[in-house]
């Protein structure tokens, strides 16, 4: 796709952004919240300098927090921009920086919108997390002098293929950007086929994200509310269809007396899936009655924003969702982090290195459905030096990869003295 063809088509969509917006706000209505900032109708709070870092939304966001952290720290005379794409994102930032850091949605990528957002915040550099690749931002972005960094960048054989659609777009974006610091080698390696020049491997950043003292005190606090006695399983960062998988599991558990907590990954199918559990049949209750749990209760539904340390650490076990159905598998490290043991199904493509090195190390285990998912969890719950040996197993695992936002950190310094 040529340059030209590409934003004629950005501004045919524009309606169907509108749309998409109203739609999305029918369960979450922050999605009607600040919609001028998305057309680059946006103004600095001060005059900077300004660092701006872009995580689009809930996993970017956590993974950025260390990075964030130290450039607040090493850069005390900039303020720091971040972006995000939708609500979620936008309310981890919030919860994770309070006021130390200035929030704002990144533009849709159309030329003026950009330019509007580039004019007026005017960012010494910009970092881009994981695989957002917008070719107007970053043409635009080097037109007026501003470095632009993809970090802790990962692309799967899958995103691989469908970038390689667009291969001249995809080509252009990439050389455009100042550095690449891929997760691994082989994202490193797809990057650089695809067109990306200055390509480092420099780890994972979620490996250097650890629970504050608030959260480990909170994941206590959990676990006396579920009782301290009782087994307990979670399931978190589950995607639609896949509590139905869950609840099977738990259908045909042994032990009919452990609670398993569900954490949905976004909060706008709470409801949803609390109609799901009772339709189902089994007793819920859930985290927002804030109230010790009833023996009686099976479900705990997870309906909080935040807390996921903590309810890693509140648990025996952790399922680790977007597994059992095929989008790719969320986040595992902070469970592991935490010393829970770790269960992973199959579709863990967008997390692949991370999944298998955690395998290797003896912190997870991979099961294929629901039957898979209910021997595990009932072996484990039964066998308890099995889970210390994981839990121990996790910890080191995540011990070992820290160090990536030191690197990148070094980077983007690197960056900056070139720039000026």
């Amino acid at each position: 796709m040529r340059r030209w063809l590409y934003i004629v088509v950005m501004h045919a969509l524009i309606p169907f952004a509108l749309l998409h917006l109203a739609w999305r706000a029918r369960r979450q209505p922050a999605y009607l919240e600040h919609v001028g900032e998305r057309f680059g109708l946006q103004s600095a709070p001060g005059p900077g300098p300004w660092l701006w870092v872009h995580a689009v939304s809930v996993g970017e966001t956590r993974a950025a927090q260390p990075l964030v952290a130290a450039l607040l720290a090493q850069h005390p005379d900039h303020g720091v921009l971040l972006t995000h794409g939708t609500p979620t994102g936008r309310e981890t930032g919030k919860q994770l920086f309070g006021d130390r850091v200035a929030r704002a949605y990144l533009p849709y990528d159309l030329p003026w919108a950009v330019n509007r957002f580039l004019r007026a915040w005017r960012p010494r550099a910009g970092v881009l997390m994981e695989t957002e690749l917008w070719p107007e931002l970053i043409a635009r972005a080097g037109r007026a002098g501003i470095p632009m960094l993809l970090v802790n960048a990962r692309l799967s054989e899958r995103s691989a293929r469908g970038y390689g659609r667009v291969g001249s777009l995809t080509r252009d974006a990439l050389r455009g950007l100042a550095v690449v610091a891929a997760q691994g080698p082989d994202d490193a390696a797809r990057l650089t086929a695809l067109g990306a020049r200055h390509v480092a491997v420099m780890g994972n950043l979620k490996f250097d994200v650890t629970p504050d003292v608030a959260r480990i005190a909170l994941g206590r606090t959990l676990r006396d509310r579920f009782g301290p006695g009782r087994a307990v399983w979670l399931a978190a960062s589950t995607r639609e269809g896949e509590e139905a998988i869950v609840l099977d599991a738990l259908a045909s558990m042994p032990d009919p007396g452990a609670l398993l907590v569900l954490v949905p990954r976004h909060p706008q199918r709470f409801d949803e899936v609390a109609r799901l559990v009772e339709a189902r049949g089994f007793t819920l209750e859930r985290r927002s009655g804030n109230a010790p749990v009833a023996a009686s209760t099976q479900v705990v539904l997870g309906d909080s924003m935040g807390e996921m340390f903590a309810y890693f650490g509140a648990a025996d076990i952790a399922f680790v969702g977007g597994s059992l159905v095929p989008t790719g598998g969320q986040n595992l490290i902070e469970a592991c982090a935490v010393g829970t043991p770790v269960l992973i199904g199959p579709h863990t493509f967008n997390f692949a290195d991370a999944t298998e090195a955690a395998i290797r190390a003896g912190a997870a285990l991979r099961v294929s459905d629901a039957q898979g998912l209910a021997r595990a969890v009932a072996h484990l719950l039964a066998d308890d030096a099995a889970r210390a040996s994981m839990g121990k197993a996790g910890v080191a695992f995540a011990a070992e990869h820290r160090g990536a936002t030191e690197r990148v950190l070094k980077l983007l310094e690197e960056t900056l003295s070139r720039s000026r």
